[in-house]
């Protein structure tokens, strides 16, 4: 069930890892939206100049809307909806600054505990896509490394392009981020973007269960190993 809710706030590798450029939707399934259980919370953050397109990008896979008018929230734009990836329940919760972006720093507040941070910017302004830069030093100081990072780049549907697929693709992988083309008002790779989180994130969070799983074991192994010797 999709919906979405605002609030405000006072304040706003070990391995070796894959370079994705995704033009189209990638295959993640079955996914589909569901009700009840959550087997992960997520957290996502948003970044980007003031004017990119965030909120629109957030309203288009929360609740599957455009809009070219919205008034600029203060504190925090929190969209939520969850969805499932082979079985697994991955309630996403996608923060959006929020106008907060226009002070250029937004405070550690905003990054505690985020899973994944999506940096946007707008293909027709260039002036947002030199500030990935900026933006790309906030995460790296505020996040630890392994976080999972996204550009996104946003209002493909328009004609009047400043910034080329390339470029994006370049600034991508120079960056270590996955990168998607996406437009909020004819949802062009919308959905591809929060699923593709999701899975990677419903990968990770499966592989440290395992791993937990696999040290409360270890006591009991190791107590049945004694036992065996000592029968020997």
């Amino acid at each position: 069930m999709d919906f979405a809710f605002k609030t405000a706030l006072a304040s706003p590798t070990s391995a070796r890892r894959e370079r994705h450029f995704h033009l189209i939707e990638p295959d993640i399934n079955p996914i589909m939206e569901i009700q009840g259980k959550t087997d992960y919370l997520v957290k996502l953050l948003i970044i980007g100049d003031s004017g990119v397109g965030k909120t629109c990008l957030l309203l288009r896979f929360a609740d599957n809307s455009f809009t070219t008018s919205h008034l600029t929230t203060i504190g925090i734009d929190l969209k939520v909806r969850t969805v499932n990836v082979e079985g697994k329940a991955l309630k996403l919760q996608a923060w959006d600054t929020a106008g907060q972006e226009r002070f250029r720093t937004l405070t550690q507040t905003y990054y505690n505990g985020a899973a994944a941070v999506l940096l946007a910017y707008d293909c027709t302004d260039r002036q947002s896509f030199q500030s990935v830069q900026h933006w790309s030093k906030q995460v790296q100081t505020h996040t630890s490394p392994t976080i999972l990072k996204v550009l996104i780049s946003t209002k493909s549907d328009r004609p009047c392009r400043e910034v080329s697929t390339e470029e994006g693709q370049t600034l991508a992988a120079s960056l270590d981020m996955t990168f998607f083309e996406t437009s909020a008002r004819d949802g062009t790779n919308v959905e591809a973007v929060f699923l593709y989180i999701a899975g990677r994130v419903k990968a990770a969070r499966d592989k440290e269960v395992r791993l937990m799983a696999g040290e409360r074991l270890k006591p009991l192994i190791e107590k049945r190993r004694k036992r065996l010797c000592w029968f020997l």
